[in-house]
């Protein structure tokens, strides 16, 4: 947006992490909406502005992790949340570290700053408390539970993408937080044909009849996935497609097992999300509310320790993803979601506000300049 007088576009900086797909892919979309809005916008990767190598070198340690350990990520993250001292200290120390250089690469004049990953709003938190940073700064709370490290003293405001992410948030001690609808290409909700449908499952050889069942498993492919999708197999209720993301060999696996197809990384996912009839994963991340957003019924099954199962429950809680923690449960849930599409709630997950209405709001009450336009909204939801 352009002030008046001519003066250049106003600038948001969007801080993001390339740990998984997530954080970037809500990054990518904030950064599209603000764009689109007229702001000039700035986005960077906290793995590599903060910590250099030694980030590259955490992002290995942490997928190697959520392959081979996984129960230990689920351990760390309880031992976080059980023990504030420690939460409170790990977080700490990333902020102290970080602080000269999110100063040096936000300069001086960004109207505001967003975070889509918690470490970076640990330190930009920092920055306001100790007034070094005038613009307001926002954390998007990427997933549907909050666990206590994305929580910030010093954040002006945290978005959250349901009233139970949001009662988290303020539980753990957020001193304002907002719904907003999730932050999801709008590609996933356009209405899709018979003949789109047709021509997507050809593209990546999946069967043109009968359902589809997209076993998804984030960027890296972690978790039981071969478990999962030799159940959704065996059920004989849908052909189970599974997305292995970067990880070749749980694709090569896959494949050699029978259990349905293996695809490796997409690079059209709205096409072939829309080409599904339910969504099964093990996470609760983007996936799930591109799935969401396309108006087809998410399940939750064998999903990681950690985030992966409180994100389950948080999904459960809110009536949008039923989580199946028996195996016995997954012929029955896939039957509903065949059967009965997605939960009514999830087609009401995108009616609020947009992240960009919350910005401008909180941007128009320290700037009268800055209009407040109403919120915008996804007109269509579904197939």
């Amino acid at each position: 947006m352009s002030t008046s007088g001519g003066s250049p576009p106003q600038r948001i900086a969007v801080i993001s992490a390339s740990f998984g797909a997530g954080h970037d892919g809500a990054a990518r979309q904030l950064v599209r909406e603000f764009s689109l809005a007229g702001y000039t916008v700035t986005c960077h990767d906290f793995v590599e502005l903060v910590w250099g190598p030694l980030g590259r070198g955490l992002r290995r340690a942490y997928e190697n992790q959520l392959k081979v350990a996984p129960r230990s990520w689920g351990w760390l993250l309880g031992n976080l949340d059980r023990h504030h001292w420690l939460n409170s200290g790990a977080c700490g120390t990333a902020a102290h570290a970080g602080v000269r250089r999110m100063r040096a690469v936000l300069g001086p004049d960004p109207v505001a700053v967003v975070s889509t990953y918690p470490l970076a709003s640990h330190v930009l938190g920092l920055l306001r408390r100790r007034g070094e940073l005038a613009a307001p700064t926002f954390t998007f709370l990427t997933d549907m539970s909050v666990h206590p490290i994305w929580v910030s003293e010093g954040i002006d405001l945290h978005l959250a993408l349901h009233e139970v992410a949001a009662d988290q948030a303020r539980a753990l001690g957020a001193s304002r937080v907002e719904v907003i609808h999730p932050a999801v290409d709008p590609a996933f909700a356009q209405p899709v044909t018979v003949a789109e449908r047709v021509a997507a499952r050809g593209r990546y050889g999946l069967p043109i009849q009968g359902p589809v069942a997209l076993v998804v498993a984030g960027s890296w492919g972690v978790g039981e996935v071969e478990r999962t999708a030799a159940e959704i197999t065996a059920t004989g209720l849908a052909t189970a497609v599974t997305l292995c993301g970067r990880n070749e060999e749980l694709r090569r696996r896959i494949a050699e097992a029978g259990s349905g197809i293996a695809l490796g990384w997409v690079t059209e996912m709205p096409a072939l999300v829309r080409a599904a009839d339910v969504v099964v994963q093990n996470a609760g991340g983007l996936t799930s509310l591109e799935a969401m957003a396309a108006g087809v019924p998410v399940l939750s099954y064998r999903c990681l320790p950690g985030h992966g199962t409180t994100n389950a429950a948080a999904l459960d809680r809110a009536g949008l993803a039923p989580w199946i923690t028996d195996p016995v449960g997954l012929a029955p849930a896939l039957r509903g979601a065949l059967a009965y599409g997605p939960a009514p709630a999830a087609t009401r997950l995108f009616e609020g506000p947009a992240a960009l209405d919350a910005v401008r709001a909180v941007l128009a009450a320290t700037s009268p300049s800055v209009p407040v336009r109403r919120p915008s909204r996804l007109v269509r939801i579904g197939r």
